[in-house]
């Protein structure tokens, strides 16, 4: 049976290159939270997250005027790539791909092929994600005819237009989730009406690291697990099928992460993505460790917190408020343990913890789980994306 891309191509060729031969690679600039502040318009600036299409804010001025395509450099999105267009800025944590000849590949199709293609170049060891430039020059790339490659953007873009419309349907589910959490455990509203006792988090609980001393030889020939930063940035509790491996010996002195703990991101290129939280909510069989750029929360023994609790607490827009305020930097941000030993938290009585996680864990199934609801539904539409563009895709060299 022929495949579909044989079907399109009708026995012409394909040439392969690499990207630097076919486009130009460009780094972003140091652009602050108050740079933004000071500088506040109409012209967007990407920046490493994905969250809104990876806009962190809007200045007066822009670098950039042209189709291209922007690349996360580094962190727990590394390899993540936008499609761009008009006026923009970018930070020093994004790179921009700019194509020599338009006549040659084009951008749309050059980001379908780089959405699958550059992660596979992202290097992860040490626990800190990076794509840098010298990276995406060498990516190879194949160069179909034009007229195959508008054949196959057009259909691509008719699959990711179904999946785009269920995912504003399931981001207006995920604001509703956010308005119950919100609502149920704000001091004045949810958590008045019942006896709630605030300590600062140094009073109820110990801070302990990630690895240390781990080189990059450690990272790829491991005989033990650890939960990555990427796992505690993207769970709102710790998956145990999303760990990764490190060689730890029996004589290393490493902090092991329990149940119940809730472990915390240690520094990002936002301020608004600093300290995620990720609660572990699972007995491990054997010892997991904690990657190098988070931290573990451990609430003493007598401190009744319930990890399902914790998960929807350090989530919500009230600790988030003070968590963010534990960081400081400018092309980084990193938190202050000193700083976040004196955040507030709420301890409710356990059945009023139990009620919450009761209500919570329904709305929040509903927007994450990929068994069921929207989730199930737009997974099953990636699925269908992703075996038709690799069939599209799936060149010979």
């Amino acid at each position: 049976m022929m495949r579909y891309i044989d079907q399109l191509l009708q026995g012409a060729e394909v040439e392969w290159k690499k990207l630097g031969e076919v486009a130009e690679l460009r780094r972003g600039r140091v652009i602050s939270k108050g740079y933004l502040n000071e500088n506040a318009g109409l012209y967007p600036v990407y920046s490493s997250q994905t969250e809104n299409m990876g806009e962190i804010g809007r200045i007066r001025t822009f670098d950039f005027d042209q189709e291209s395509i922007t690349w996360t450099t580094d962190g727990a999105k590394a390899g993540t790539v936008f499609h761009r267009k008009g006026r923009f800025s970018i930070t020093n944590v994004c790179g921009l791909i700019k194509i020599r000849d338009i006549q040659v590949i084009s951008y749309r199709y050059l980001y379908y092929w780089l959405s699958i293609e550059a992660k596979k170049h992202v290097y992860s060891g040490m626990g800190n994600p990076k794509l840098m430039s010298n990276q995406v020059e060498r990516i190879p790339i194949p160069i179909p005819p034009l007229h195959v490659q508008q054949e196959i953007v057009r259909i691509l873009d008719k699959f990711t237009e179904l999946e785009t419309e269920l995912e504003t349907e399931l981001e207006l589910r995920k604001q509703q989730y956010e308005h119950y959490r919100d609502q149920l455990l704000a001091p004045d509203k949810g958590l008045a009406e019942t006896e709630v006792k605030w300590k600062k988090l140094g009073e109820v609980a110990e801070i302990y690291g990630g690895l240390t001393g781990k080189t990059k030889a450690d990272f790829e020939n491991g005989n033990a697990l650890f939960v990555p930063y990427k796992n505690i940035y993207e769970n709102y509790e710790v998956n145990a099928k999303e760990l990764a491996y490190v060689k730890v010996s029996d004589d290393e002195k490493q902090y092991k992460v329990e149940y119940g703990d809730v472990l915390f991101t240690g520094s990002s290129e936002t301020v608004e993505e600093v300290a995620y939280s990720s609660a572990v909510t699972v007995h491990f069989e054997e010892a997991v460790y904690l990657n190098s750029f988070s931290f573990g929360v451990r609430f003493h023994k007598e401190i009744e917190l319930i990890p399902e609790f914790s998960k929807h607490l350090f989530r919500g827009v009230g600790m988030r408020k003070q968590l963010k305020k534990t960081a400081s930097g400018v092309t980084r941000f990193n938190v202050s343990k000193k700083r976040f030993k004196h955040i507030l938290i709420p301890i409710p009585p356990l059945h009023v913890q139990q009620r919450i996680v009761s209500l919570l864990d329904k709305f929040h199934t509903l927007t994450t789980s990929i068994s069921e609801g929207l989730p199930r539904e737009i997974e099953l539409r990636k699925q269908q994306y992703a075996y038709y563009r690799d069939q599209l895709l799936s060149f010979e060299r």
